[in-house]
């Protein structure tokens, strides 16, 4: 099987020219060549010798996944599902508006978390994604845009939970915000987490400036345990003292993703806990309206109570901003795309099925 150039360092790629006769700044051209130029085959890179482009292309491929589906919505937003080597599929999102480019981009097949009202999750967590294959939807996405047009933003809120596969996505944040791949500002990039106290301070320690994203989903722990399950195990409260770390340790104001599902954590009086959780403290709340999915019993909330339930935590002194909704034609909530062409087409190789979930 030919080798990933995107799971290889530097320090591979350049002991592998040299070690075939090769210069070494051969490597450096090669990483230019996917980054800068965005190259997708070394066909392509036609300052390399002939022979040299044959070599890499017996041993090594520049994308390791294929396009499975590429939805386009009525308001520019691009979804890809890609199929990776082992059939496994995962998704990513870019979603233009104004003067921003932004990807979404997934961590994980699957996700291990449980969150009751979530796509991602129903079949459980698969694998992690490799760094290479982190890095290749933001290259697959960034190669949609126009020759002169550039990725402004980058939020890993995708597929899976990221913390969980911390070790492999932060080699990936790093390349990407290096010169010698996207130059990407790390005060640009969101990196979001259900919640996982040793990996938040951990990553607090690592002294990136990458934004912070909680799904907090409940203002309490009786009501986050029922919605967020890993919560039973990891406790609101230390959830709460490592986003204060965070902010401590980096400066960097921590994001509460609160997804309303209605009649259930959108009343009035979830809208007063969520104030008092957060009244104080160096934080900001984004409320996302709930995107339904086929098959899960749970409704988004009428505009009216959305716009109530802003009024209310604003009002406790807490930043608050409302989601707007971008590609809901093509299942652009992560999960859905890929869990409604499983359906269509039966389930992926070595994939198993749910008891119960449909």
């Amino acid at each position: 099987m030919k080798r990933a150039l995107l799971d290889a360092t530097a320090e591979e790629l350049t002991a592998w020219m040299t070690g075939r006769g090769h210069p070494s700044y051969r490597a450096r051209q090669v990483v230019r060549w996917v980054f800068d130029h965005r190259a997708e085959s070394f066909d392509r890179m036609s300052d390399l010798p002939r022979g040299l482009r044959s070599e890499l292309d017996t041993e090594w491929t520049v994308f390791e996944t294929e396009i499975a589906h590429h939805h386009v919505s009525p308001d520019g937003t691009d979804k890809l599902l890609l199929r990776c080597r082992d059939g496994k599929t995962i998704e990513c999102v870019l979603m233009a508006e104004a003067d921003r480019r932004t990807v979404c981009i997934s961590t994980q097949v699957g996700c291990g978390m449980g969150c009751v009202f979530c796509a991602s999750g129903l079949k459980g967590v698969e694998r992690n994604l490799s760094t290479g294959e982190i890095l290749e939807q933001v290259l697959r996405l960034r190669n949609l845009l126009p020759p002169d047009d550039r990725l402004t933003n980058l939020v890993v809120m995708g597929m899976g939970e990221s913390l969980a596969n911390l070790d492999r996505l932060i080699p990936a944040l790093d390349r990407l915000c290096s010169p010698e791949g996207l130059n990407f500002g790390q005060r640009r990039v969101t990196i979001s987490t259900v919640g996982l106290p040793e990996k938040m301070r951990k990553l607090a320690e690592l002294d990136r400036q990458y934004h912070l994203a909680v799904s907090l989903h409940a203002p309490t722990p009786r009501l986050r345990d029922e919605l967020v399950p890993i919560n039973a195990k990891v406790g609101l409260d230390a959830v709460m003292q490592a986003a204060d770390a965070y902010f401590h340790r980096t400066g960097r104001q921590v994001t509460f993703e609160y997804v309303l599902l209605a009649d259930l954590n959108d009343r009035p009086e979830d809208a007063e806990a969520l104030g008092a959780l957060l009244s104080g403290r160096k934080a900001h709340v984004n409320l996302i309206p709930y995107n339904p999915v086929a098959g899960l019993p749970y409704r988004r909330p009428s505009a009216e109570a959305v716009r109530r339930f802003e009024r209310i935590v604003s009002g406790r002194g807490v930043s608050v901003s409302v989601r707007k909704t971008k590609g809901r034609e093509i299942d652009a909530a992560c999960g859905q795309l890929r869990r409604r062409l499983q359906a269509d087409a039966g389930p992926e190789p070595g994939a198993v099925a749910l008891i119960g979930q449909p």
